[in-house]
This record gives structure tokens, sequence and C-alpha cells, in this order.
């Protein structure tokens, strides 16, 4: 089988390739099989890249599966939201879309038939003393008194449950392994347990739902999975994968491989408390921009292209480590400095008059649209007597090494003059309202043809000729490194989001449209959000210029 020698090598990709060899397989077919009970986040996107990407590199398939057993927590927002998410990675299963809910007879047939084996039982313990029974890690359990129940009546007792005979939580479908067993998860595990619940897509013709590691094996099994590549929390189920395989499905068996999930500093994995974020108004939706959610970060600004970089180069392996928020960064400012066109936005303006150029005139300055790229070509930018520069960019008693503009100083303006401040306009709180300066005409395109030279550089727009924006700027939602320790309220951050509503654009924004991305000089990248009007364009900052990761490692 002829494969990508370019891709990556890993443990995951040495064990492919030494089951190719051996003829275990003749194709290889992987799956992505979400439980459809909330949106994807960015460690879902690491699964994503790694099992489609096995499948293309090796010319197998891969399969997106709804594994769909519970019914009290799942919707079709959330399946919606999932495929949405898939194709917008840049991934495709094709016709292999499936659904665990598919497999219902199928699994119920299976589930007779380790039964009829002796190899499960219906318990009416509670699930509290299905705990109790259990044992603990160095006490082993014991037998439930409903364990040594014949064959016909575990028959009979299992056709109840599926007519609805029994109340939620009376009767259960447990697997007979061993209740000595030093893996706690092969402890007669259960199999199929009672909810009178509709499903989103069987509605009321099930009242039984099988468990998750029932489904899934079988699930797998069924479509010819060749590897079921999961996280390490799964390790300890591998036996209970194996073992059910092995009961009722003939060979050859899919073979689980774990690998270690993304841990990423400053970000919550858990869908609960991604759950809970929501639900508590904490944030505006799944898709807030401060979400780890592949939808929050699409509306951030991301790209599906940095996050696939981000995932190739963390790599897998069997070891659990945290991956520093910087380095998602990183990948997403190389991706963006070489596709964003540029443009200049002032975020919280401060209005400068030229007092020497003239009233009413309006004249354009040239500006590169991306030094990355020549063929993105160049923009006309309307210059005029009053414009607008960043508050920040101006100081009446500058310190020694403020270099931009303050009383007497000359500066440039970025693709046009150099001007020099004149004087200073303060309201009756003595606040900076208005810059007063003078600018030199032999100086456009931002070079002295005496060859003077000025320490700064300002981005601007023309006061009357640039547009209204708001501007969305962006921290941690949490305050520690770790968010999944603690309770989220004691780690929320009050800064994490900032709004600025007088910040003005460059006018060839004006047909931006939502998820568009730009570098704003000198501010950073910034992503056109779906709550832009005709009136008022909204910003969302994707990331800040500064590259910590790359600083920190000295590049």
């Amino acid at each position: 089988m002829d494969t990508n020698i370019n891709a990556p090598s890993n443990f995951i990709r040495n064990i492919i390739d030494e089951d190719l060899a051996s003829g275990k397989h003749q194709a290889i077919v992987t799956r992505f099989p979400p439980e459809p009970n909330g949106y994807l986040h960015i460690g879902h996107a690491k699964s994503i890249c790694l099992n489609f990407g096995i499948a293309r590199d090796y010319n197998g398939t891969c399969h997106l599966r709804f594994d769909d057993t519970n019914p009290e927590k799942e919707e079709t927002e959330y399946i919606e939201s999932i495929m949405r998410d898939v194709k917008w990675l840049g991934f495709d299963w094709g016709p292999h879309l499936y659904f665990a809910s598919d497999y219902f007879e199928k699994l119920y047939d299976l589930a007779v038939e380790l039964i009829k084996q002796g190899k499960a039982y219906v318990c009416e313990l509670s699930a509290e003393e299905i705990r109790a029974y259990r044992g603990t890690l160095t006490e082993p359990g014991k037998d439930s008194p409903y364990r040594n129940r014949s064959i016909e009546e575990n028959l009979d007792l299992f056709e109840r449950m599926r007519k609805g005979e029994f109340e939620e939580g009376s009767h259960v479908l447990r697997a007979k392994i061993d209740m000595a067993s030093p893996n706690i998860v092969m402890r007669d595990p259960t199999l199929y347990r009672i909810r009178k619940v509709t499903h989103h897509r069987t509605g009321d013709a099930w009242c039984i739902y099988p468990m998750y590691d029932f489904t899934h094996c079988l699930s797998d099994a069924i479509e010819n999975i060749t590897h079921s590549i999961c996280t390490l929390e799964f390790e300890n189920n591998r036996a209970l994968y194996d073992w059910i395989l092995e009961q009722v499905y003939p060979e050859p068996h899919p073979r689980q491989i774990e690998f270690a999930r993304l841990n990423l500093t400053y970000t919550m994995m858990s869908k609960r408390k991604l759950l809970q974020l929501v639900n508590q108004g904490i944030v505006t939706g799944w898709d807030d921009p401060r979400m780890p959610t592949l939808s929050g970060l699409r509306r951030r600004g991301y790209t599906p292209s940095a996050i696939r970089d981000f995932a190739d180069r963390i790599g897998v392996s069997k070891a659990n480590s945290t991956v520093d928020y910087a380095f998602l960064e990183h990948c997403l400012r190389e991706d963006l400095n070489q596709t964003a066109p540029r443009t200049m936005g002032v975020l919280r303006p401060l209005k400068v008059v030229i007092e020497n150029y003239p009233e009413g005139q309006v004249e354009y300055v040239e500006g590169m649209n991306n030094p990355q790229d020549p063929s993105a070509g160049t923009r006309q930018i309307p210059f005029a007597r009053e414009i607008y520069i960043e508050q920040e960019d101006f100081m009446i008693d500058p310190p020694k090494k403020f270099f931009r503009l303050a009383p007497g100083r000359e500066v440039r303006l970025r693709f046009a003059y150099f001007i020099t401040c004149t004087d200073v306009i303060n309201d009756d709180d003595g606040n900076i309202v208005e810059i007063r300066a003078t600018y030199d005409p032999d100086t456009k395109g931002g070079s002295a043809p005496d060859g003077r030279k000025v320490k700064a550089t300002l981005h601007w727009v023309a006061a009357e000729h640039s547009l209204p924006a708001e501007v969305r700027i962006y921290d941690h939602l949490f305050t520690t490194e770790d968010p999944d320790v603690g309770e989220i309220e004691d780690i929320l951050n009050p800064n994490s989001l900032e709004i600025l509503t007088d910040a003005r654009v460059e006018l060839n924004l004006k047909d931006a449209k939502p998820e568009d991305k730009f570098q704003f000089e000198r501010q950073g990248y910034f992503c056109v959000d779906p709550d832009s009007t005709t009136e008022k364009l909204v910003f969302n900052r994707t990331v800040a210029l500064r590259d910590t990761w790359s600083k920190i490692k000295g590049d």
C-alpha cells in the first residue's frame, strides 16, 4: 500500500505499519466517534486530525460516528455543530456517516447472545449498591445476589426490560466476568440500563439503552474499524473492549490504541464544565470567542490550517503533558502572517488636526496589503487634514524611551508623511481631546529627502474617511493555568473581555464579512464578528502581534 512518506512517525503509525506488513489488514479504517452531548473543543481537534490524518496518509477511510447512547444529554444541535466543525477543519467523511443508534437492534441481539452464553445477567441492585458491591482498588468485589440466575430467567427479564415493564434504576444488564479482577472495570460492568427518555433519532422505540463501553467496541467491529484510537482515560477499559468482542463478534477485531489527550494551559477541556459556563451565562454561548470550542475559536478568528499545524507539531505520545497556550497562538500567527491582509485600525482614537494641510483636501497614499505576499498588491488609503492616532501613541511628558508623538517631536505616519506636534487641546477636566500638528509635504511615502530620521512610525486613519467599529479584546477566561482544578467562580478572569466601542478602521474594510481576517498594523490580528452590521463593523482580536512562544524558544 502506498502511504504518505512525509507523515511524521509515532507509535500509532508504527503499529499500523506492522499490521500492514504482517497482512493483518489490507486497508486501514479509523473513526472519530463523538458523543453528541456538547460542542467539540480544541482537544477533539487533535483526535480529528489524528484519525482523519491516518486514514488520508494510508489511503484508507475515516468514519464519523455519533455514539448516541444517552438520550438524556444528546441533542440534534450538537450533531449539526460537530459535523460543521469537522468539515471546517478540512476533513470529509464522504459516505461514512454513522450513528450507534442505527445498531440498537443488532446490539440488543448481541446482548441476548451474551445471556445465552451465561456471560450476562439481569441485576436488581440499585446503582449505589452496585458501587458498594464493586469493592476497591485493594479489596475485591462481591457477587450480586442475582448473579446466578438461570439463562431462561435472564432472557425473560431482559425482554421485559425492553418492553418497559420495569422502572428506571430497578434493573440493569451486567456482564458476568470477575468480581475479584484487579481491573475494577471488569467487575461485572453494566451493559444496559433503563431510560424512559425519547431519543433524538429513534424516538420512543427503545426504553433501554446500551452503555458506552458495550456500544463502542461493537460499533467499531460492525463498521470494520481496524484501529480504534482513543485517549489514555480509556486504557483500563481496553480489557472490557476486547472481552466483549471475544465473546460475541467474529475476528478480525479492531485494535484499541490509547494516546495522551491534549492538555492546554488556561484551557478547560471538560464538556460538563463548558456546559456549565454556557448555562450560567458566564459566556455568551458555545461559540463565545473565549471558549476553547472549535466554534468559539472559529469566531475568534482561528484558522483550520493553524489548528491542523498545531496538532501535527505537538504530535502524539503515551505520556500526559500540558502544552503552553502560547504555542497554539504561535502556530496561528505563522499562518495569519502569510495570509491576513494588512490594514490600519485605531482602537482608542485621538484626533490630530494637521494645521498646514489644506482644508477639504483628500489625497491617497499607497499601502502594501501583505509584505509576505507581493501578489496581494497594494491599496489606496485616504489622507486628510484630520486624522486619528492611538491615544497611547501620544504623551505630554514622555519618559526617556518613549519615541512616539510628544510636544515638539516629529514622527512618521505609516505610508504617509512626517508630522510634528505643535499644540495640545484639553477639555475642562484636563483630558487631552485633540492634538495640533504640522506635516512636511516633502516626506510623502514616509521618507525625508534630506535624509533625516525619526524613531517612530504610527498607524492612523483619516477622521472623515474611515469606518466606525467595535473591537472586542479577549484574554484568558481563567486566571489559573489549570482551570480544571477548583471552582469556576473562583478562577474567572474579570478582565477576559474588553469592548471598545469607538474604534475606527480603514475604508477598505467596508465590504468585510464575518470570519474575514486582517492584521491591524501594530495591533494584532482581528476577525470580523457575526454581530457586525451595515452601520458598524465588529471585530474580535484573534491574537496580539507579540509572539511569546518565539521569545521563549529564542527565535
